[in-house]
């Protein structure tokens, strides 16, 4: 398997802030049913396909990365905010997509210092009723209802999942490309974009629920 092509940071307190476990060099167990192992790390239960430890480590790369734009680093006026739209799914593999846009928003919420914001339009149904709670009456507030707006996006953070398969009598074999995008929803254009990827080779297939 292809290791991920490493990725020079502008500094390295942001390396710092997502620097992985080493792995525990979990072995197979012979009898044991059930072993707690690292996210980072590859267990004994493998495929070919996407596995947590490409999760964490194409993540995290990402993380950096988007700390290192300059659009985000020389933003004026506060930190910029960021919505999160779906990632597509162009692989083999039915598997939770989102997961990976969900892993950098908390890496970056938890350990970026709020150099970035993330705006919750997932939950919008919700904040837009207690917005009109607030403004009846119903409930109090500790700002003034009647300017209380919800903030605007500045960027859309996006990716795409892309995957090559070959299969012969010899095994299978799956190259993916992970790829993420930052993009301006004013002028459409991608200010910022990185990928990674993953191939590996194996007798056989992984199965996702």
């Amino acid at each position: 398997m292809n290791v991920l092509r490493p990725l020079t940071c502008a500094s390295i307190a942001v390396v710092a802030l997502f620097a992985s476990g080493c792995a525990s060099g979990v072995r197979n167990p012979s009898g044991v049913p059930v072993t707690v192992m690292k996210a980072d790390e590859q267990g004994f239960v493998a495929g070919t396909g996407i596995e947590s430890q490409d999760l964490v480590a194409v993540t995290d790369k990402m993380a950096r990365s988007i700390l290192n734009t300059p659009e985000i680093k020389g933003f004026a006026g506060g930190p910029p905010r960021v919505v999160l739209l779906p990632v597509e799914n162009e692989t083999r593999f039915a598997l939770n997509k989102d997961i990976f846009l969900t892993r950098i928003r908390t890496q970056l919420n938890s350990k970026a210092q709020g150099q970035v914001r993330f705006l919750a339009r997932e939950r919008m149904q919700a904040l837009e009723d207690e917005r009109r709670l607030k403004r009846e009456g119903s409930v109090t507030s500790n700002t003034n209802p009647n300017v209380q707006e919800f903030k605007g996006a500045d960027f859309f953070l996006t990716g795409k999942l892309s995957g090559l398969t070959t299969k012969t009598k010899a095994g299978t074999s799956d190259y993916i490309l992970y790829s993420f995008q930052l993009i301006d929803p004013r002028t459409t254009d991608i200010l910022w974009e990185d990928s990674a990827e993953v191939k590996k080779q194996g007798l056989e297939d992984a199965a996702y629920r």
